[in-house]
């Protein structure tokens, strides 16, 4: 017979395990409109993006394109493949990701490789945001030969926006790398925390942006909607984001 009693469940460090994750959700919700939690949040948005390119290419597609935008914005363009495979890729991946470095967390050596995995992943960022800028610029002066709009304005508010973007990820490897060294240098150890924190980010993002997209605003344009649309079921992309 099964035995449901939660006495004996937990010990001291699954104790300290649950807590620090508690108060990670806490500070996560707390700060969340700050931009305090921008850099956390493109990391996840690439994440989310990567999802969506892996579902892609694990179906037989051609990944086009991939855009991370400083607005908390992502876009992935794809060619072929499993569309009811890449469209919920995104919304579930971010959540997978979260477990992962969630899990990761728990021991030291796969924290190192979460960390390594994540400063990779920004290194990615920094550069697609990079070549962004320029594809920005040329849609917007090709814009300006139909309308009356500033072109050094526009210019100088795309590439404030970029370097914007561009200098988080930046700050954010350098932060990466010095919480390395501390914990390989000195008594600080708090690799597996920024860790945990980046994996409770990821699985909370991924709740509040099925939310902000489905339930708070209604976004035609979201992964869910687009489900909606090619599935034959009878149900809509709210239905789709609760379900996910």
């Amino acid at each position: 017979m099964a035995n449901w009693e939660l006495r004996n469940c937990c010990n001291h460090d699954q104790l300290v395990f649950l807590i620090t994750l508690a108060f990670c959700v806490i500070v996560i919700l707390a700060l969340w409109r700050t931009i305090v939690l921008l850099p956390f949040k493109l990391v996840t948005i690439f994440l989310h993006e990567a999802s969506h390119a892996v579902a892609c290419k694990l179906t037989c597609g051609h990944v086009e394109g991939m855009q991370i935008f400083a607005d908390e914005g992502g876009m992935t363009q794809t060619r072929g493949g499993v569309y009811w495979f890449i469209l919920p890729a995104g919304y579930l991946g971010s959540s997978f990701w979260g477990m992962v470095l969630i899990l990761a967390s728990t021991n030291l050596i796969a924290a190192r490789i979460a960390a390594g995995c994540l400063a990779a992943a920004l290194i990615i960022v920094l550069f697609v945001a990079k070549n962004i800028l320029y594809k920005i610029l040329d849609d917007l002066t090709n814009s300006i030969l139909y309308k009356s709009v500033s072109s050094p304005l526009i210019f100088t508010l795309v590439s404030c926006s970029q370097w914007t973007l561009r200098g988080l990820c930046i700050g954010f490897i350098v932060v990466l790398a010095v919480v390395w060294v501390l914990q390989e240098t000195t008594k600080v150890r708090i690799l597996r925390y920024i860790i945990m924190f980046i994996g409770v980010m990821n699985s909370v993002f991924s709740i509040y942006d099925i939310y902000g997209d489905l339930i708070s605003r209604q976004v035609h344009t979201s992964d869910a909607e687009k489900f909606a649309e090619v599935c034959p079921c009878p149900c809509n992309g709210v239905g789709w984001g609760v379900i996910w």
